[in-house]
This record gives structure tokens, sequence and C-alpha cells, in this order.
């Protein structure tokens, strides 16, 4: 393989990832990969695999990993959200300009009700915003 291995490998799963120590240091010239911890992102939980005892470093770079996807998984809240909007739209120009009676019926309830919901909590969120901004 070209270039230097990472120390360390996260495969990524739903609520974290597993990690693993990378070891190509052996007569087989093969890369081992040795799991170590599981991680859970969502109540930032760090577990040893096994009998293992995770060293300074280990949890110093697990730490890392978690923060930097913490940060990542913000971002694309965000980013997921934005294109919402975009659908939003394209979707108000679908409705207006090519959808079938049809086609509106059986989209009609859904949407009302998901935009009505969307709403309720968006104005309640900005009037919490605001008079939290005026308490201060």
């Amino acid at each position: 393989m070209a270039g230097e291995l990472p120390e360390y490998y996260f495969r990524v799963r739903e609520n974290g990832a597993l990690v693993f120590r990378i070891d190509t240091e052996n007569r087989q010239r093969r890369i081992d990969m040795d799991q170590i911890a599981v991680v859970n992102v969502k109540n930032g939980e760090i577990k040893a695999h096994g009998d293992r005892i995770l060293s300074d470093d280990d949890m110093e770079i697990i730490q890392e990993w978690m923060e930097d996807r913490i940060e990542l998984l913000a971002e694309r809240d965000v980013d997921d959200i934005h294109r919402a909007v975009d659908h939003m739209n394209l979707t108000t120009q679908w409705a207006q300009s090519r959808a079938t009676d049809e086609q509106l019926e059986d989209v009609t309830d859904a949407l009302l009700l998901a935009m009505h919901d969307l709403r309720s909590v968006l104005v309640r969120k900005k009037a919490d915003r605001l008079m939290k901004e005026h308490e201060e």
C-alpha cells in the first residue's frame, strides 16, 4: 500500500463507531485491525473492548474523533434542512405547474399536516428566543 496508514481506524455506525488499532508490523506484512473500543457519540460513552485498558493516547485520539464527528453531524443536520427548504420550493413549483388533481389529492393532507406541525414548532421556538432576548 502506498503511504502510511493511520494508527487508528473508526468504523462508523449509527450512534458512534467501533475503534480499531491498525498494526502492519508483523511477519506477514499484512494489515491487522484490532478492535480496542466502542464509542457512542449520543451519550459520549467510550467503552474498552473486552479486557482492554485504553491508554491516555487512545482516549485522547478517540475523544478528538468524537468531537470532530459531533461537529460534522451538526453541520450535516443544518445542510439537510437547507436541502429541505429547497425541496419545499420544488414541491411548491410542482404543485402549481405540473401536479395532476389525483397527485394533489394523494399528498395534500400529509403535506398540510407536516407544514402545520413545522410552522407550530418554528413559531413557538421563535417566540421563546424573542422572550429570552427580551429578558436579557
